[in-house]
């Protein structure tokens, strides 16, 4: 379905399912790569990563659509049941939790880029809503390390002797 009929059914604006596609909120438009359907989002200033212009992220032809690298107009982004579930999805998540489309999708960037899942996490403690690591953890994980390094060294356990003849040999 098209998408005006894709935001009557969920309730919303064709506006806001282009915002969503390009959050990255929509799962990825199956089909061949060069006539790609649906509309392309204008890449953002961090290097790939989708954001908003002055006048919105698409193309403002006539038709909708961003014209494709051979000057013709890009064929329009087809919804399906699946693409509706998700969307649905998302739509009760934001509801639920009071939050907007761009948190949702920083959300799933934090679940799936371990860069800012660490850089994130590391704000979480310096401000005091993460615990920091426990101490007592790091502390057996030492103690730990320490005993199998005496005993790697240790003599009457006979480590010594069993390397050098594993190396005579």
């Amino acid at each position: 379905m098209r998408i005006t009929e894709a935001a009557q059914r969920l309730g919303t604006s064709p506006r806001m399912l282009r915002y969503r596609d390009l959050l990255g909120l929509l799962p990825p438009v199956r089909g061949p790569a060069p006539g790609r359907q649906g509309v392309t989002p204008v890449p953002g200033p961090r290097g790939g990563t989708p954001g908003l212009g002055r006048r919105g992220a698409y193309s403002a032809s006539g038709s909708g659509g961003v014209p494709s690298p051979s000057g013709r107009s890009a064929q329009h982004r087809q919804f399906g049941e699946d693409d509706l579930a998700a969307v649905s999805l998302a739509l009760g998540i934001e509801q639920r939790y009071d939050i907007s489309p761009a948190a949702l999708a920083f959300g799933l960037r934090v679940l799936t880029e371990p860069g800012v899942r660490a850089e994130v996490a590391e704000l979480g403690r310096r401000i005091g809503r993460i615990r920091p690591l426990p101490a007592r953890a790091l502390e057996f994980e030492k103690e730990r390390a320490l005993r199998l390094l005496n005993l790697a060294n240790s003599p009457t356990r006979g480590a010594g002797s069993r390397r050098s003849g594993a190396r005579t040999g």
